[in-house]
């Protein structure tokens, strides 16, 4: 095992879900798992952070020679290499039959269970797919299953490996399984998912999610692609921003009704608060032209503070365009309910205020007219504003007056997300900043 770790500790730092980039791995094994066809399920513990990360890596030992290109981990004997699993059949194969059919492996302290919740009806999954790993994916890997031929009828479906993994349901298994466990038509179907048990170096046993598996839609485009393509031709887009209000609305009505809710409390406020006071603080010694306004800026924070809040809630938590789905049958279809990835999950699992989401939404409109125009010309800033309205409109008449949401505090929530990616584009986008600082004059509009 000793080698294989220090093969992973080059390796993993080249993988874009690998979290700690600029140091070195120092890892230790939490859970080895000895699967079919000379494959295994690893729990790696990375302690180069704190607190440590634990990473899901399938390994598989294989003929040198037969490794598809960029799955290569390195040498594990002569004449074998070890491979990353996520591009080898006997794995891909092992996995598909965990989320549609189900299995353990190991044992109740020390192993995992694929549990079924396929759909019936008719939309059945195939008994044999194949597999492909999605280009592009970051943080996870997500592999497409089609099935394997036409005499396998059945549904693709895309089941997420978790990289990191924590103890606790992913929120993306446990609210989006609910969601469609109520007969939800804006999320997809819910096929199944990987739970494991392990032990931790301090002697705690816990359980978490390593997958989670669901229906794919083939051929579809994101709400950030047709949003884009319609504010370019200039085509009216309030009826499509009005329904994606109401699907987000009835997300968190659902939501609400699975889910425990309570009051804010004090405490509730000001952690919010004070995350907000946070990121700004950050914000001002990064970016100068936030400087000028600062004070107003904690003038509209001042004002949510003592706003109406409404009850908390489980919420998306990481709600854009680019987790919409816009598909024939179903409308628009929201995804990846993970929240932040960088919040630690004891936070996403907790209830939150619904209006995060529709701050995140609004935010991701207003980055259409960046996108479309770079003088934010007045033809798509009129556009991205109708699309806003429409969808506040359309979230509202679906979640009703007892949810209104205030205009004090949605603006604090707009201005944070704004302050958030004056951060983010200072860092990685600098010709994008002025996106987030043009929303910021007008969140927050100087004397």
């Amino acid at each position: 095992m000793g080698d294989l770790l220090d093969l992973l500790a080059v390796w993993m730092p080249r993988q874009r879900w690998y979290g700690t980039k600029g140091r070195d791995p120092r890892l230790t094994v939490v859970a080895d798992w000895q699967l079919a066809d000379d494959a295994r399920l690893l729990l790696v513990r990375d302690e180069a952070v704190q607190p440590a990360i634990v990473y899901q890596v399938p390994v598989a030992r294989r003929a040198e020679g037969s490794v598809p290109p960029g799955s290569l981990i390195g040498p594990a004997s002569e004449g074998w290499v070890w491979a990353d699993a996520t591009t080898d059949p006997a794995f891909t194969d092992q996995l598909y039959a965990w989320v549609t059919v189900g299995g353990e492996v190991g044992v109740a302290e020390n192993g995992f269970l694929g549990i079924a919740l396929a759909p019936s009806g008719d939309r059945p999954v195939a008994r044999r797919a194949t597999a492909k790993v999605l280009s592009g994916e970051q943080s996870n890997t997500s592999l497409i299953f089609r099935p394997a031929s036409d005499q396998d009828a059945g549904i693709p479906i895309i089941c997420k490996l978790f990289r990191q993994v924590n103890p606790g349901i992913n929120p993306d298994v446990e609210l989006q399984s609910a969601l469609a466990a109520g007969g939800a038509a804006f999320v997809p179907a819910a096929i199944g998912e990987v739970r494991g048990s392990w032990v931790t170096p301090e002697g705690v046993p816990v359980s978490g999610s390593l997958a989670f598996a669901q229906e794919f839609f083939e051929g579809v485009e994101d709400a950030w692609r047709v949003a884009l393509d319609a504010a370019a031709a200039d085509e009216d887009f309030a009826a499509r921003a009005h329904a994606l209000g109401a699907s987000v609305a009835g997300m968190h009505v659902a939501l609400a009704a699975q889910f425990p809710t309570r009051e804010p409390e004090g405490v509730d406020r000001a952690a919010v608060v004070g995350a907000w006071e946070r990121r700004l603080s950050i914000a001002l010694a990064e970016v100068p032209a936030l400087a000028p306004y600062a004070d107003r800026i904690r003038e509209v924070y001042a004002a949510a503070a003592v706003a109406p809040w409404p009850a908390l809630q489980r919420v998306h938590g990481d709600l854009h365009l680019g987790q919409v789905l816009d598909t024939p049958a179903n409308g628009w279809v929201l995804l990846d309910f993970e929240g932040e990835p960088l919040r630690p999950i004891s936070e996403r699992l907790q209830p939150d205020v619904a209006v995060r989401d529709v701050a995140g939404m609004l935010r991701s409109f207003d980055y259409v007219s960046g996108a479309v125009a770079d003088d934010d010309g007045a033809a798509v800033r009129a556009w991205v504003i109708a699309a806003q309205q429409a969808f506040l409109e359309g979230y509202a008449e679906t979640a009703g007056p007892d949810r209104a949401v205030d205009d004090a505090l949605l603006a604090a929530f707009e201005l944070d997300k704004a302050v958030y990616e004056a951060i983010y584009e200072t860092r990685n986008r600098p010709d994008w900043v002025g996106i987030p600082l043009a929303a910021i004059g007008r969140l927050a509009p100087l004397g």
